[in-house]
């Protein structure tokens, strides 16, 4: 990974810093079930402050038995792999007995290597619940970022399912912390509205793009590399491959495109535990004749995106919901014009008009008219890629930890009070 010079900050910082991500390794290929925009967060900002001058750990539960226990995967950070149930993969629905189990295997690392941590930044609801019992233990403040929030999900879509197990616990984890991390001032309203967390314990800190990864570049060359005919519209759509992510909404705004400008959907994402999802999809693509149309290409590593991204001729996000949307950023970076949702974090991330376009009803009629429009026109693709990559300037994973690195040594200097 390269990085930018890291900004100056003036904030202290804390010395030790234990992340916790109890249901996904920060390693894991992405587009699996449960590997997205939050293992892109947990590795970058624990990289990048490391590359502060903060010693970082990465606990995360150890789902087979040929991990090893630690690897630095970047100067100064570390992930540990914590035993906590079966050495095997367990579903995350099935992990919420598992978190005071991991809590004790953080604790026996952390007494073992005789270490003392200032502060526990934790992500997903899971993790809240083990950090919640470290920072009791260790008398240390707790940071926390759900990435996902169950009420939310549920509001986005009716038909969406969470267990009352999770929705009574993010209920009671948020008003115990001592800080959250929203990526928007969306979600920082939700968490006030819904949950009521007063303001003042809500920094609104983004998701951020790593600029000297994902940047504009020439798209015949991706092509080339990548295999795509140069004559090809395509379409890209990454994520995993679940109903909240709204493929179906996209591959029938592809059956209705005009044609005069057929397009080929290039979908990345979506491990073994999505087949029956992909195999829905799949019917539905055969039901309205574009199945030639529509490539399930799986996962893909993260560093082969970028040419993902330049190869293509727009980027779709139909979510329903989606906390920031990783995605999007990603691509505008990559100089590449983006039709969401507007939903979320997608309303803040992507300029509608500017950026790309934002869509504002879930159906498949307004994603395929702004989808014609820009394949219809060039120089208006060019245009709004532009200022997309323009835009994104701002989204540097550099300051982004710089953000996190002052928020997490401003508790820490100042106690579980600050």
């Amino acid at each position: 990974m390269t990085t930018s010079p890291a900004p100056q900050v003036a904030a202290p910082l804390p010395r030790r810093v234990a992340m916790l991500s109890l249901h996904t390794s920060p390693l894991a290929p992405l587009g699996g079930r449960e590997t997205g925009g939050m293992n892109v967060y947990v590795h970058e900002v624990a990289a990048r402050l490391a590359a502060l001058g903060v010693a970082v750990d990465v606990f995360t539960r150890r789902s087979s038995l040929t991990e090893p226990e630690v690897t630095e995967f970047a100067p100064g950070a570390r992930l540990i792999v914590v035993t906590s149930g079966p050495k095997s993969r367990v579903e995350k629905e099935e992990m919420v007995d598992l978190t005071a189990t991991f809590a004790d295997g953080v604790e026996a690392f952390r007494e073992h290597e005789g270490l003392a941590y200032d502060v526990i930044y934790s992500h997903y609801w899971l993790s809240v619940e083990a950090g919640a019992i470290l920072a009791r233990r260790w008398g240390v403040p707790h940071a926390a970022m759900f990435h996902t929030l169950a009420e939310v999900k549920l509001r986005a879509r009716a038909s969406e399912s969470e267990r009352p197990e999770r929705v009574e616990a993010e209920r009671r984890l948020v008003q115990g912390l001592d800080r959250i991390v929203a990526a928007t001032e969306h979600e920082r309203r939700l968490l006030m509205q819904i949950y009521r967390v007063p303001a003042d314990r809500v920094a609104v800190i983004p998701l951020g793009v790593d600029l000297d990864q994902f940047t504009p570049g020439d798209q015949a060359a991706a092509r080339a590399r990548l295999g795509i005919p140069q004559d090809e519209r395509m379409l890209l759509a990454i994520g995993r491959i679940e109903p909240l992510k709204g493929l179906d909404i996209l591959i029938r705004a592809l059956a209705q495109l005009n044609e005069r400008q057929p397009a080929v959907l290039t979908i990345i994402g979506g491990d073994d535990r999505a087949s029956a999802d992909i195999t829905k999809l799949r019917a539905l693509a055969q039901e309205l004749g574009v199945a030639d149309a529509v490539h399930f290409l799986g996962s893909r590593p993260h560093e082969a995106l970028p040419d993902f991204y330049r190869a293509a001729d727009v980027v779709v996000v139909p979510s329903f919901y989606e906390s920031f949307g990783l995605v999007a950023v990603e691509a505008m970076a990559c100089g590449v014009p983006v039709v969401a949702s507007r939903v979320g974090g997608l309303a803040s991330t992507v300029a509608d008009g500017r950026t790309g376009y934002l869509i504002a009803w879930r159906c498949p009629e307004p994603f395929a008219e702004k989808i014609e429009v820009l394949l219809r026109n060039e120089q208006l693709r060019a245009a709004l890629g532009a200022g997309a990559a323009e835009r994104m300037r701002a989204y540097s994973w550099d300051a982004v930890a710089a953000s996190i690195g002052a928020l997490l040594g401003t508790m820490s200097t100042q106690g579980v009070a600050a």
